[in-house]
């Protein structure tokens, strides 16, 4: 197999099934074939990225899901980002996330800090 930049569909459709014939045959990552499977993956990536990007999730939506899987509530947040009445504004997308509040959710929470500025 000689491996190019993947440019069709039809291309994407055969690496991907080279790729699902590697895994299936449990190759190594060390051998030949497993160095390019790795390639493959890359491409295969690549052109993903291209033509299905995904968007970045809403900052607040990703915030209140944090949030519940914290099991925290908006009083939670009250004191550590602001007075009651903000953190529900904030929450139901009436006030903006400010640099402070991005760093705060981005240390408490763990969100990447590129889906809070988006």
């Amino acid at each position: 197999m000689e491996l190019k930049i993947i440019k069709s569909t039809q291309q994407y459709e055969q690496y991907l099934e080279w790729a699902d014939a590697m895994f299936n045959k449990k190759i190594k990552a060390d051998t030949p074939e497993g160095e390019m499977l790795q390639v493959v993956l890359l491409l295969l990536k690549q052109y993903e990225d291209i033509n299905y990007p995904i968007p970045m999730p809403d900052p607040i939506d990703a915030i209140r899901m944090k949030m519940e899987e914290s099991g925290l509530k908006n009083k939670d947040l009250v004191g550590k980002v602001g007075s009651k009445g903000y953190v529900s504004a904030l929450l139901n997308k009436r006030k903006p996330l400010t640099l402070d509040l991005v760093k705060f959710f981005h240390r408490e929470f763990n969100i990447p800090a590129e889906i809070l500025l988006s």
